[in-house]
């Protein structure tokens, strides 16, 4: 008789670790890297961890793997602690940063990759120059400075990048090395620009306000506040103070379980989520009280200890909850995932600072609903995980990058999937987006918007995903589940697809598949573990239509966080015309929780969607010109 078989993680080296004390996250940062030692070149300047390319030369690549592992080896060298094989990075220094050796990386040019790994070393000089600096010849130590004085005198591209030369001078000082500030002063004031207030900063002059506020922005600014110059008192203050503003905010991104919200572009960093909480402790800064932000902490890697996110040999891979380059960018090399090792910041604090002396506080209750003007969100919990609906922000032109921030709603539980198939619209996931194709091959979706504004509870969005069609949409939080209300003008005949939220497919072998519950208005789909449903509402618009409700088993490494999903859908064709599509979406654990509600009964009116165009506030990170 034939079983399931239970799945075998492939080695992940925090498996069963409890993050419970500062050795275990020490233990965590020497797991994590030792895997790394096998791939080392004869140099030792070269870290090649796999066979996949980036767009940038393999040389920068190859440095990815030497120095993103700096970001946890610093902290925890800083800290007292100890990494067997330690001189092997070191000679890699010596070596890499050397144009008489064969393995030089290369000079940093303008929006180089190259730049982006500088910060790290600027990061392990600043904590750790015993090691970094003081272990290397002299010889060496001119090259490695020549290689940083001519990154300092490179272009960065227009975004976070510019704290990498900010990282870069923090490490020269620690090492005593004179160079040109006012470079650094004009960084700094690029960087301040994108203040948005209230905490949060643009990525640059775009509209995007991702993961890159809390693990880049942030965590930068939080260590030129805690180790920049005196000089520049004020200008720390100010980092400090908006760090302060944006950690309860972000703590909303957070479910009770420690997952982080999926959202936006290199989610393959993974666990970089929660170095902004040991920022947060290494500039001595309780925006919280310490027992939060350790919990928030170590909650977060905990999430990830069980997840199969490396290959057999314990190296990282590109994905977020397994393998899956499906929804990689172009800049994502096999030494990309260890700028994961952010995390660990806090291990350059000694084991009495209140963030390790203290015990780490359960999750906290926090109001069910809740609206974020700068990125664009409304926020609302069921059963502890978190959902967000979504708008106002621009994706950039990465890859996938409309499924990464423009769907309607995010999920700490369901993740969300990218499309990898071009001509997919017949069998696309389309989780949580409304898609429109003319031909029933190609499909478009909301990737830009012509007005976003935001209420208590609710977002509104006018966007194009063709010419000749117009989408006018209303996101209504009403936990566990949300409403969605769509007016459509349309010149062209159109096809479209509106989904749900994306259920971990698990099929029992070799009983047959799961099969769904449908009805004339109404797709649900019961698993072992969740529910989700899409049901088709009258909208009180003109030209309500109805739609036919399916589900459908989507390609397989679609979603971020399972391989294979059932996704509920609504789908219709329309003649041109105007139109009008009502949704309610609801999906949730079946596990101790009471069954899934009803669509509501009672809908906005026009009118009250009329007030919602005309009122709320415009989404902060969508107004700029």
């Amino acid at each position: 008789m034939m079983k399931d078989l239970p799945f075998r993680n492939p080695a992940n080296p925090m498996a069963g670790n409890p993050f419970a004390s500062r050795a275990d996250a020490q233990r965590a940062v020497a797991d994590l890297i030792a895997p790394l030692l096998d791939a080392f070149s004869p140099g030792c300047a070269r870290v090649t961890l796999g066979a996949t390319g980036a767009h940038f030369h393999a040389a920068a690549a190859d440095l990815e793997g030497l120095v993103r592992p700096f970001w946890g080896l610093a902290p925890l060298l800083a800290g007292g602690g100890h990494f067997d094989g330690i001189e092997t990075f070191v000679t890699g220094l010596e070596n890499g940063s050397n144009p008489g050796h064969p393995e030089y990386w290369g000079p940093v040019t303008n929006r180089d990759q190259r730049m982006v790994e500088s910060a790290a070393i600027g990061y392990a000089l600043a904590l750790a120059p015993e090691v970094f600096w003081d272990k290397m010849s002299r010889h060496g130590r001119d090259t490695l400075r020549d290689w940083l004085l001519n990154s300092l005198q490179q272009t960065p591209a227009p975004n976070n990048w510019n704290f990498f030369h900010v990282l870069v001078s923090l490490g020269l000082t620690r090492v005593g090395v004179d160079h040109d500030l006012s470079i650094i002063d004009a960084n700094l004031n690029r960087l301040e620009s994108w203040d948005m207030g209230n905490g949060w900063y643009r990525d640059g002059d775009k509209r995007q306000a991702d993961h890159y506020i809390p693990f880049a922005m942030h965590f930068y600014g939080l260590i030129y506040a805690q180790y920049g110059p005196d000089s520049d008192r004020a200008r720390r203050d100010r980092f400090r103070e908006r760090a302060r503003a944006f950690a309860p905010q972000i703590a909303n991104w957070y479910a009770a379980d420690g997952a982080a919200l999926p959202y936006g572009r290199s989610l393959t960093y993974r666990f970089a989520h929660a170095g902004f909480w040991g920022t947060l402790a290494m500039a001595g800064e309780e925006a919280l009280p310490w027992a939060e932000i350790r919990g928030l902490w170590a909650r977060n890697l905990r999430w990830w200890s069980d997840k199969p996110i490396c290959d057999p040999r314990g190296v990282m891979t590109i994905g977020y909850g397994y393998p899956q380059l499906s929804m990689s960018e172009r800049y994502n090399s096999p030494g990309s995932p260890y700028w994961a090792m952010k995390a660990f910041a806090p291990l350059a604090l000694p084991e009495d600072h209140p963030f390790w002396a203290a015990e780490e506080a359960a999750p906290q209750e926090r109001p069910e609903v809740i609206s974020l003007a700068e990125p664009g969100m409304v926020k609302f919990e069921h059963a502890g995980d978190v959902t967000v609906l979504a708008g106002g922000q621009q994706s950039p032109t990465f890859g996938r990058t409309a499924e990464k921030y423009n769907k309607f709603a995010y999920s700490t539980r369901y993740g969300f999937s990218v499309e990898t198939e071009g001509r997919a619209f017949e069998n696309g996931p389309f989780d949580n987006m409304l898609a429109f194709s003319e031909n029933g091959e190609l499909a478009a979706v909301r990737c830009r918007e012509s007005m976003a504004r935001i209420g208590r509870d609710w977002l509104y969005s006018a966007w194009s995903p063709m010419p000749e069609v117009e989408v006018e949409s209303w996101l209504l939080a009403r936990p566990p589940g949300h409403l969605r209300l769509h007016r459509i003008r349309t010149a062209r005949r159109v096809q479209t697809v509106e989904g749900g939220f994306a259920l971990r497919r698990d099929d029992p072998t070799p009983a047959p598949n799961l099969q769904p519950e449908l009805t004339a208005t109404m797709a649900r789909m019961v698993t072992a573990e969740d529910t989700g449903c899409i049901v088709d509402l009258v909208a009180p618009l003109p030209g309500a239509t109805p739609r036919t409700p399916r589900v459908i088993a989507p390609e397989p490494n679609t979603n971020l966080l399972a391989p294979r999903t059932w996704v509920p859908q609504l789908v219709c064709a329309l003649e041109p015309g105007e139109w009008s599509f009502g949704t309610w979406v609801c999906a949730g654990r079946r596990a101790g929780g009471a069954p899934l509600p009803d669509a509501p009964e009672a809908l906005p009116s026009a009118a009250e969607l009329i007030a919602m165009r005309e009122g709320g506030e415009v989404i902060r990170v969508w107004d700029f010109d």
